[in-house]
């Protein structure tokens, strides 16, 4: 977004140019795959799900609001008019919604080849979700966690698959508040955030340690993947 609006403006700045990170050059074709995307109704989400879907992937975009994701589900159709996605509804800030998501998406899709948790919340007023969560690690770290837990087995029948976490260069920033991880004794949306996103990273790199027989991780500024092979 900000190198299509603002190109001019990148190249002067360093930082900004830093910050856009590379450019996919992949021509690489997805087709019989199939990619679950959280969040996939708005920005880095929404443009995902349309890049996978221009590359053949079957893409389910998972969406706390149906109706917001069937607009982006239509735009994405009238960009790529075979585009082969759908839209599921998800609330990463409910767990019995996640559970249930989970539950339907087992019984109805018989192989899941990309997981990408994506969706997020940033700097918002302190808010708690369903489960008494403080909403960014409840959002971006826990509600993804489960989701990645209850679909591990079927990424791993699917083999060779993936499961991307996307993350932020506000990860450097953050630091994981143990004593305090819900942020009820202080509050700083911007420190809840980076803590959110240094979960993320963490999170990525611990799965890939447990599955190191059959993983492979990878770390850049703004994602962590982790992949499943087959033995």
């Amino acid at each position: 977004r900000i190198v299509s609006l603002f190109p001019s403006l990148l190249a002067l700045h360093p930082v900004l140019r830093y910050a856009a990170g590379a450019v996919c050059k992949s021509t690489a074709r997805l087709d019989g795959k199939t990619v679950l995307i959280t969040g996939a109704n708005t920005g880095i989400g929404k443009e995902t799900a349309l890049d996978l879907a221009v590359r053949g992937a079957r893409v389910i975009m998972a969406c706390r609001d149906v109706e917001k994701g069937e607009e982006a589900a239509a735009s994405i159709r009238a960009v790529y008019s075979e585009a082969k996605v759908e839209v599921r509804e998800l609330d990463l800030a409910d767990t019995c919604s996640i559970r249930a998501f989970a539950q339907k998406f087992l019984r109805e899709v018989n192989h899941l080849h990309i997981l990408i948790n994506n969706a997020g919340v940033m700097m918002c007023p302190y808010t708690k979700t369903i489960d008494g969560f403080e909403m960014h690690i409840g959002v971006n770290h826990l509600g993804h966690f489960l989701l990645t837990y209850l679909l591990i087995g079927l990424l791993k029948r699917s083999a060779p698959a993936r499961v991307v976490v996307v993350s932020s260069l506000a990860h450097n920033f953050g630091w994981i508040r143990f004593h305090d991880l819900h942020s009820q004794g202080s509050y700083n949306s911007g420190l809840a955030y980076c803590q959110s996103k240094l979960a993320n990273v963490l999170f990525a790199r611990e799965l890939a340690r447990r599955r190191r027989d059959r993983v492979s991780w990878h770390a850049f500024l703004s994602v962590g993947h982790i992949g499943f092979n087959k033995k």
